[in-house]
């Protein structure tokens, strides 16, 4: 009767939760989308290409570089910097190791800072200078201090409403996401599919760094200090179920502030039976997962580099944008469907990058030609 109760919840829940981690997603693009329509001038680029990043580190594309160059450059460019991303995630994976949970929390606290107070800062610099908006220095500095102070509070420091952490979680996604449509096209574009497949082994594969990081937070039922997105649980009831053999209570505790993480943590205890109390790591693992013992989480990450395929797909038309919009969100809800049936931690980037790259090439190469045929011949389809 208990596993039916269950059953029956999680496909009650699923599409509400799949909802509430679409929408932010579905916002994020738009916002980037939005950006680059806007903010897609000569002045932002080569202001963003004067400074070195690590994703162009190793090779500089120009435009009379022939297309094997670009290849090569834009392959070197995007091993250089998934090979800084495992460095990256195998030194917090030690530090977390040795419980320097505060540590981390400090760094994640200063990465918010830097993409809010200087990222942030200069695309608002960029809106105020095409709008032609009015601002005297000292305001600016002290609305851009106030808003960055705020956003590190609510994704780290403090307890604040679990809509505000998220907006700025949003706000965050959306800026970095901006910043990576301003890099050379064919580097975009093999980065993105080098992403995809280091979060696929990182993840699935035994000796993966984000695996380890996971199985390791299980172990400790602990959280990770980490830029995560994480959608409120949508059953929140108390439940008593009686049987003739056994009892089972459903004993639901949620937290009474509204902080980041926020999940509703369902204990189920087995009256009168040696087996009462389950599992510490069968009870993690349900955090991690979808239904009604825990939320939806979905890296930062993730929420950047969606925004980045259709950033890069704005560039070309809004046909495209669609079409990738389209496939990422396809691909989006096959991961959700198959993080219910397994309940664990899955990769969220391979299936939406893959249909989104997909997408767009073909869009670009097959579908646009066809609607500008039909436009030329006043064809109705």
């Amino acid at each position: 009767m208990a596993q039916n109760r269950r059953s029956k919840s999680i496909l009650d829940s699923v599409g509400e939760e799949i909802i509430r981690i679409i929408t932010p997603v579905s916002i994020c693009m738009f916002m980037v989308v939005l950006m680059v329509c806007v903010l897609n001038t000569d002045s932002s680029d080569s202001a963003s290409s004067s400074v070195p990043t690590i994703a162009t580190i190793a090779y500089t594309e120009t435009g009379s570089d022939s297309w094997w160059d670009k290849l090569k450059g834009a392959l070197l460019n995007s091993l250089v910097f998934v090979a800084v991303i495992t460095l990256a995630t195998f030194l917090i994976l030690l530090l977390f190791y040795f419980r320097c949970t505060r540590f981390l929390k400090f760094y994640m606290g200063f990465s918010a800072f830097i993409v809010l107070g200087f990222m942030g800062g200069e695309i608002l610099l960029f809106m105020l200078e095409d709008f032609r908006i009015p601002i005297d220095c000292i305001t600016f500095l002290v609305v851009l201090f106030n808003f960055t102070a705020v956003g590190v509070l609510a994704a780290f420091m403090s307890k604040m409403a679990i809509f505000v952490t998220q907006s700025y979680l949003v706000i965050i996604g959306v800026l970095v996401a901006y910043w990576f449509t301003l890099l050379p096209e064919w580097t975009t574009w093999m980065l993105l599919v080098a992403l995809a497949l280091y979060d696929l082994a990182a993840v699935l594969l035994p000796v993966g760094p984000l695996r380890l990081l996971v199985e390791l937070a299980i172990s400790r039922d602990e959280e990770i200090p980490a830029l995560v997105f994480e959608a409120r649980p949508v059953v929140v009831e108390d439940s008593v179920s009686n049987d003739n053999n056994n009892n089972t209570r459903f004993i639901s505790t949620e937290d009474t502030e509204l902080s980041a993480p926020l999940i509703d943590h369902r204990i189920t205890l087995q009256l009168n039976r040696p087996e009462d109390a389950l599992s510490s790591e069968s009870w993690s693992l349900e955090r991690i997962g979808l239904g009604s013992a825990g939320a939806i989480k979905l890296g930062l990450g993730d929420f950047i580099f969606y925004s980045v395929l259709v950033g890069r797909a704005a560039m070309y038309d809004l046909m495209t944008v669609y079409a990738c919009y389209l496939a990422i969100m396809a691909g989006l809800g096959i991961t959700l469907l198959l993080l219910a049936l397994y309940e664990k931690a899955l990769p969220a980037l391979p299936v939406s990058i893959a249909l989104g790259v997909l997408f767009y090439f073909l869009t670009r190469l097959v579908l646009e030609v066809f609607v500008v045929q039909c436009s030329l011949n006043l064809l109705m389809f």
